[in-house]
């Protein structure tokens, strides 16, 4: 299949009233995202607006064997609230077999109220499993960009009857730091499915020197944060690889607050608890407002469950982890040291890990997916003696970080794979139950997504690369280059390509394989392509 090239009008395009509105006699009635909206007063039945209001694009995501989300926010002054009076108004929505949007399958519309930003977000239901799908919305007299989506394959397809998986992954795309040439060399994959790890936005104030600035000085509020949204979301590049594929995103702290714990700001102060759980609640709302998440994510108030599973039938099963909302304080006032063997220590929390062992247990997948954020593997980042790891990483909760590992071992997981984002590095590791032990043996692997931007241009040659190559015979690869990572996933074998910009400095940077991994099914270890 070709790569979907979407077109992002600087005007509304042309549509007829009766080519939009007119449905095949096969239209099935789909879901939407099912929030009750009795309490507005008046919803608008055909808005106009003074400029174009789909000027953040549109999305889809969290697919599964009969639907996806649709995801769009009506914005005509983007950066300024988004300008929309106060007063929902119905936008409607359609779902085609075809790129032209002749052969409709589904269609409705969805309220875009005042209190989520003029977001919508439909639960599409009804279609047919593992394959694609267009989509466009409608708001009075205005279209939006086209958008592409599919489904995946059913819970009961064998694996001789699920198609191979082509999977990306990315995170950390600083605005300031760079451009996201990536993402265009993504579009041009034309993946199946895309996973966001973390660090979708950075929380921090405009400074003077970079390559972009930032809108604002450090987002508070609500309407900071929708602000900052909008800002990432106006790059053509990331709105182009949200139309083309849907999305799975997860957070991790610049969504907040930089190395954030649960309800424990960066920044601890005895007055900060309270203002802090008002921060959180705002970004929580902003970042569900800009994302297309089902309703099941809603957040409510300081709170948002953002973990889950998405299955592609036999072949994978991804298990989506929150790992900063329920986690304990970094050890050590989150500075570099030994591995902590604190017991009550918890990147995810109690309710979430028996949610992810239960999972785990139950799956019948050849595949199980951990899509989180921070890196699993112990790599100690000393140069002298004695072990210097990353406290806000799982090696600062080691206790639960072996007791994840012995259960891939004891619970005989199919195939686990870890996917990991945060460290602006590309990283391939297997990990060993016990690393300090030679014969120990390896639970899974784990494959590190460099960023998109964060960090900015890349070099060759991290720093320490011998000594940790040396050090930790589990860590197969590592580099310093911006970029993401490709995955094709069958029923015999997982195969990941490393893939780099030398530079996000400038635009047109060309697109380079640093390193392919092949993991064979059934043997859990990294094998070069």
């Amino acid at each position: 299949m070709s790569p979907f090239r979407p077109v992002f009008p600087l005007a509304s395009p042309r549509l007829s009233r009766r080519s939009f509105l007119g449905a095949s006699s096969s239209m099935l009635v789909a879901l939407s995202a099912g929030r009750a909206w009795s309490n507005e007063p008046m919803v608008r039945e055909k808005p106009s607006f003074q400029a174009y209001p789909f000027q953040l694009g549109v999305a889809s995501g969290d697919p599964s064997a009969d639907g996806f989300v649709l995801w769009t926010r009506l914005a005509p002054e983007p950066l300024a609230g988004g300008g929309m009076p106060r007063e929902a108004v119905y936008v409607s929505w359609q779902v085609a077999e075809d790129e032209a949007m002749t052969k409709v399958v589904a269609s409705g519309k969805e309220i875009a109220s005042p209190d989520w930003a003029h977001s919508v977000h439909v639960e599409v239901t009804g279609l047919k499993p593992d394959r694609w799908y267009w989509y466009q919305f409608k708001a009075g007299a205005e279209i939006s960009p086209p958008g592409r989506a599919r489904t995946l394959a059913g819970p009961g397809a064998s694996l001789s009857e699920t198609s191979p998986l082509k999977m990306t992954f990315a995170s950390c795309q600083h605005f300031e730091s760079g451009f996201y040439t990536a993402y265009q060399h993504m579009l041009a994959e034309s993946p199946d499915l895309v996973f966001h790890l973390g660090d979708y936005i950075y929380e921090g104030s405009g400074r003077d020197g970079q390559v972009r600035k930032h809108n604002s000085a450090e987002i508070m509020t609500l309407e900071d944060y929708r602000n900052r949204h909008a800002q990432y979301r106006s790059d053509p590049s990331l709105q182009a690889m949200h139309a083309a594929a849907p999305w799975v995103v997860t957070w991790d702290d610049h969504e907040v607050d930089n190395n954030y714990a649960n309800d424990i700001p960066e920044e601890k102060g005895p007055m900060e608890h309270e203002a802090f759980l008002r921060r959180r609640a705002a970004a929580y709302q902003a970042y569900y407002e800009h994302m297309p998440l089902r309703a099941a994510c809603v957040p409510k108030g300081p709170g948002m469950k953002l973990y889950r599973s998405v299955r592609h039938g036999s072949l994978v099963d991804f298990h989506v982890l929150d790992t900063r909302q329920y986690r304990t304080d970094q050890p050590n006032h989150d500075k570099n040291g030994p591995a902590s063997m604190d017991p009550n220590g918890t990147l995810m929390g109690g309710v979430q890990r028996e949610w992810l062992f239960g999972e785990l247990k139950n799956s019948r997948a050849a595949w199980n997916v951990l899509a989180q954020q921070v890196m699993m593997a112990r790599v100690s980042l000393s140069n002298g003696p004695g072990e210097m790891c990353s406290m806000d990483q799982w090696p600062g909760y080691e206790v639960e970080r072996e007791a994840l590992l012995r259960a891939f071992v004891d619970l005989k997981v199919s195939n686990p794979v870890v996917l990991t984002g945060d460290i602006h590095t590309h990283w391939a590791n297997e990990l060993p139950v016990a690393p300090t032990q030679a014969d120990a043996p390896i639970a899974a692997t784990e494959f590190v997504c460099s960023s998109i931007t964060s960090k900015g241009d890349g070099t060759d040659h991290p720093a320490g690369l011998e000594r940790i190559l040396s050090e930790h015979p589990f860590v197969k690869y590592h580099s310093d280059q911006r970029g993401y990572v490709s995955c094709v996933i069958d029923a015999k074998s997982w195969r990941s390509d490393f893939r780099t910009v030398e530079y996000v400095s400038r635009p047109g940077a060309p697109l380079k394989t640093e390193a392919s991994f092949v993991v064979e099914s059934g043997r859990v270890a990294l094998n070069k392509a």
